[in-house]
């Protein structure tokens, strides 16, 4: 999913996951949908998020200079994406997965519905239900259990209103944007750069039509049916063909103007009317709405949860004891005007996100105190020296070596790749699914030093679900410089240091009467001002009697401060204490696209007993995340198992394990494999047996093995299975087997 494209090219803006509504790496013609190869120059998500600002100085390859290299590049990297596309998405067994049936299982298992949908519903809104809402809430436990808890994080829960002045600082105002353009004839808008992609790879799907090569069937019925109508067998010119892959390649790269080049160039049209669009305009992606009855306070829905977390970092600081580096963390959901959203789950308007803003001493090399508990670990890494090359082959290397060999920028980094590889293993992720893509230079924004995005392969392609970007002080810096607070840490020097400087020294008496409210902005824009900007304002105060300073917001956006305010003196000064800005290490991550990845690495189908063509769905979730931990079957509905059920019940729940009573009057086969369907791991059976000594079965949902024992021992195993300190086979190799209620499972 690509939330959005930033319409400026100067990068402002952090990155962030989400996943929810995160973006993958750009692709080319032959990607899964829209979701494209890792081997692509477009911005990715970091996270949400993670989503970075082209910088333009890290642009280089779209300059002149540069521009014979961007053409090798891109036809590798589109051979690339090409031969990345051979691998098809396979279930957990191996099988080759089809996603229309997994979603239809999913709906009718009410894992997530369309909103609203019995008033037409609303793309990009869906609703969970009861087995959807334990997955998410058993995922967002684990990671709190994960990070929060393990690394001593202090959890904040900020407003997801947020002010104008905040997002403005932040950059979203201005950069938080995708580019849409609009069908004269019926008023459709369309999302530009899917608009162009769209069109493309029909007539590149028309040219294998009519070359008699065989053309990729889509995964979303849907969308095959949209694109069968409007693919027409034409053969194009080869260079032509070589062209539109060239533009797919990097269709995440081209602004505004440069996608309504391409509209006009290609004479691009709408399929549903045979019109050329309108030129693409920049539609910020938050919610606008007002805050207060007045209307006078204009705020946004959060884009992300990360800005409650670095205005708060004086007060988390004073918390913690003024103790660094510490890291903070938000669960939350987060909002994005998706143009056009599709991908079911993967792309969404609303989503949950769950944010770490880790905050250390840039000085002595982003050190981690735990890293040596990781540096053994072995990552799936592709870095940007891979990509830059055209390929797409990934490298296992533990991440004490890729940091040592700077392909990780720093511990810190690293330590929270390392986590990030334990808590998707632990939630039960296929972990040969999974790499970590480095963000190639034209990704980040000029101010990270390293971002890195934990992938998932899916259905869709690789689809990023976590960022982790290496942030520098950048968003402490912009909130202190708009607003003076002092986001900063202080901290005794063990030795005096002796500085020579340049020193603001402001009047307070004359400064606030003269500014009034603007004081505390102007003063701020001040002190926030270089050395090498002191010494030029102190030469305009001697020449001029008055300095001119810019400060955003404050009338026309340059204010004059006379003599009489204000001192800029060179002067020596002893320093006992040491003030710095922090650097921030984020890993952000989409919980949504976590969950729906998740769904797919862990389904797969079981063959009919019968042999019969029909198979049926399971989905193999870990007991410590199933939505359901244990189903309760009574053979029948006699009288006498009641009791039993009730009794049984009551102790689960004592244990705080969920379980669920299926007691209609499909056969007790049926029960079990609607239940594989929601992922529950474990069956209790209740026989006639049950009644005689109060032993009972135990089902596991993999194997459909079972086991037998009294009423306390079953329990006990229950306990240790979704605590995840035991495996069924260490259960089984301790209680009896039990074979009669097998066979008639196997007879359903």
């Amino acid at each position: 999913m690509k939330p959005f494209r930033f319409i400026a090219h100067q990068s402002s803006i952090r990155s962030t996951a989400s996943f929810c509504a995160l973006r993958p790496a750009a692709f080319s013609l032959a990607h899964f949908q829209n979701y494209p190869s890792p081997s692509s120059t477009s911005t990715s998500l970091s996270s949400h998020h993670n989503l970075l600002l082209h910088s333009n100085r890290n642009r280089t390859l779209t300059t002149s200079r540069h521009l014979n290299r961007a053409k090798v590049l891109t036809k590798k990297r589109a051979a690339a994406a090409d031969d990345d596309m051979t691998t098809p998405a396979t279930t957990l067994k191996g099988q080759p997965l089809d996603r229309p049936t997994l979603d239809a299982m999913l709906r009718r298992r009410l894992f997530f519905t369309p909103a609203f949908e019995i008033y037409g519903g609303v793309a990009g809104l869906f609703d969970y239900g009861p087995p959807g809402c334990a997955l998410q809430a058993n995922i967002v436990d684990l990671w709190r259990k994960h990070f929060i808890l393990e690394e001593d994080m202090l959890e904040l829960d900020c407003t997801v209103l947020t002010p104008h002045e905040v997002l403005k600082t932040s950059g979203h105002v201005d950069k938080f944007a995708d580019w849409m353009c609009k069908d004269p004839k019926n008023g459709d808008i369309l999302r530009a750069d899917h608009f162009v992609e769209d069109v493309l790879e029909a007539r590149l799907r028309g040219d294998k039509e009519a070359r008699g090569e065989k053309v990729e069937e889509e995964d979303d019925p849907k969308k095959k049916a949209k694109r069968k109508q409007k693919t027409i067998a034409v053969k194009l010119d080869d260079a032509l063909v070589q062209e539109y892959n060239e533009v797919l390649a990097k269709i995440d790269n081209y602004d505004g103007k440069e996608l309504g080049e391409l509209i006009k160039k290609y004479d691009l049209r709408n399929p549903a009317t045979a019109e050329q669009p309108s030129p693409p305009v920049a539609f910020n992606l938050m919610f606008q709405t007002a805050i207060g009855p007045s209307s006078n306070t204009k705020g946004y829905l959060r884009p992300e949860t990360a800005q409650g977390q670095f205005l708060n970092f004086a007060k988390l600081l004073n918390f913690n004891m003024e103790q660094m580096p510490f890291a903070s963390a938000s669960i939350g959901r987060s909002y994005r005007n998706e143009i056009a959203p599709r991908g079911g789950l993967l792309r969404v308007r609303e989503f949950l996100m769950a944010e770490i803003e880790h905050f250390v001493d840039p000085e002595g090399g982003k050190k981690h105190s735990r890293f040596v508990e990781v540096e053994d670990i072995e990552l799936t890494l592709l870095d940007r020296h891979t990509q830059l090359s055209g390929k797409t082959d990934v490298r296992k290397m533990k991440i004490g070596d890729a940091v040592k060999n700077k392909v990780v920028d720093n511990e810190t980094l690293g330590y929270f790749l390392a986590r990030i590889h334990l808590f998707l293993s632990k939630i039960g992720v296929d972990m040969t699914k999974v790499r970590f893509r480095q963000h190639m230079a034209n990704e980040m924004a000029h101010y990270a030093a390293d971002c890195w995005d934990a992938e998932l392969f899916t259905s869709s392609g690789w689809i990023e679900c976590v960022g982790c970007a290496d942030r520098s002080a950048y968003d402490l810096t912009v909130h202190a410089k708009k607003t003076g607070a002092p986001l900063l840490v202080r901290e005794r020097r063990e030795k005096p240091l002796v500085i020579d400087e340049w020193q603001v020294e402001v009047d307070k008496k004359k400064f606030g009467p003269q500014f009034k409210k603007d004081g505390r902005a102007v003063e701020g824009a001040l002190m926030a001002t270089t050395q090498e900007q002191r010494e030029k304002l102190a030469k305009q105060l001697t020449d001029n009697g008055e300095l001119e300073l810019e400060v955003a917001g404050v009338a026309d956006g340059k204010v004059k401060i006379s003599k009489d305010l204000v001192k800029i003196e060179f002067r020596q000064r002893i320093e006992n204490t040491r003030e710095y800005t922090p650097n921030v290490i984020e890993p952000s991550f989409g919980i949504g696209r976590i969950l729906y990845s998740l769904i797919e690495h862990c389904y797969w189908n079981r063959a009919s007993a019968d042999g019969g063509d029909e198979a049926r769905g399971v989905l193999s979730f870990p007991p410590t995340v199933a939505p359901t931990k244990v189903l309760i079957v009574p053979l029948s509905s006699n009288a006498q198992f009641k009791p039993f059920i009730k009794q049984i019940s009551q102790k689960l729940r004592k244990f705080g394990i969920s379980a669920r009573v299926d007691d209609s009057s499909a056969t007790i086969g049926k029960r079990y494999s609607r239940n594989d369907e929601l992922g529950t791991p474990l069956g209790i059976t209740i026989d006639f047996q049950t009644v005689q000594d109060n032993t009972i079965t135990l089902r596991d949902r993999d194997s459909t093995k079972q086991v037998r024992g009294d009423e306390d021992t079953i329990i006990a195993a229950i306990q240790t299975l979704v605590d995840g300190s035991k495996e069924w086979k260490d259960v089984a190799a301790t209680l009896p087997a039990f074979e009669s209620q097998e066979v008639e499972v196997a007879q359903r």
